[in-house]
């Protein structure tokens, strides 16, 4: 059965370059490039989805064409920008540490992406963030920094701020989907996020997947895990569904 869904996730994202479109943008001299689906110029709900630590990749693809199926403009952030997508682990552990370092300019990038979902016809009072690892972290940012955006999903996210960020209020609803074997993600790391949502009054839910190692939803890992990876998209359906729609 896993083979099945491999060879139709592959399928898809084969087919996604074609239905998606790419957008060009920039932040200052850096030129970005990123991707929208086809439904634009309709006044929708908007998804912004902020990929993975090598940047766009065939599952962020794959959710945003998901997505138009079921009435969302979806947007998919370059946050690297053009010539500093990573070729392997280390290069992409590198540029990554140096976003959650540098969390403004993750959040400025961020910002750029929901301004160019709002161009494509999204509705600026019906925008929600999905991200996956890197992109989950980018998700919290996106909540941490305030943006107009009624909820964001950090899929086996990187959940760790540093110690020397004060918590701050939280009113965009979150949703964490957690891996329960994901050793990037250290009880310390989970405390502290429950305790800085806590301290924010903010409307969270936290979803721990069994059997589940770090990439559990992306068909291409071996950390895959079909079964968590079905549940883990029909969550975040649910709860887009309760914000946008």
């Amino acid at each position: 059965m896993n083979k099945l869904f491999l060879s139709i996730f592959l399928f898809s994202a084969g087919i996604a370059n074609a239905q998606l479109k790419p957008v060009s943008y920039v932040d200052g001299a850096q030129k970005l490039n990123g991707m929208v689906t086809a439904n634009t110029g309709k006044k929708m709900p908007g998804v912004l989805i902020l990929p993975a630590w090598k940047g766009i990749d065939d599952e962020a693809k794959t959710a945003a064409l998901e997505l138009q199926k079921q009435g969302y403009i979806a947007f998919i952030a370059d946050i690297y920008g053009e010539g500093n997508i990573p070729k392997d682990n280390a290069a992409a552990a590198q540029i990554a540490g140096n976003y959650k370092k540098d969390y403004q300019s993750y959040q400025k990038r961020i910002s750029l992406a929901l301004a160019e979902l709002k161009k494509a016809g999204a509705s600026a009072d019906k925008l929600a963030v999905i991200g996956y690892c890197f992109g989950g972290a980018g998700a919290l940012e996106t909540a941490r920094a305030g943006f107009p955006v009624l909820g964001v999903v950090s899929i086996h996210g990187s959940l760790g701020k540093a110690a020397d960020r004060p918590n701050v209020a939280l009113s965009t609803k979150l949703l964490i989907e957690n891996p329960a074997d994901d050793q990037s993600v250290t009880p310390e790391d989970m405390s502290n996020l429950i305790k800085e949502m806590n301290e924010g009054k903010a409307d969270w839910q936290l979803i721990t997947y069994a059997n589940s190692k770090h990439t559990f939803t992306d068909p291409k890992s071996p950390d895959y895990n079909e079964v968590m990876a079905k549940r883990a998209w029909k969550h975040t359906l649910l709860f887009l569904t309760e914000l946008l729609k």
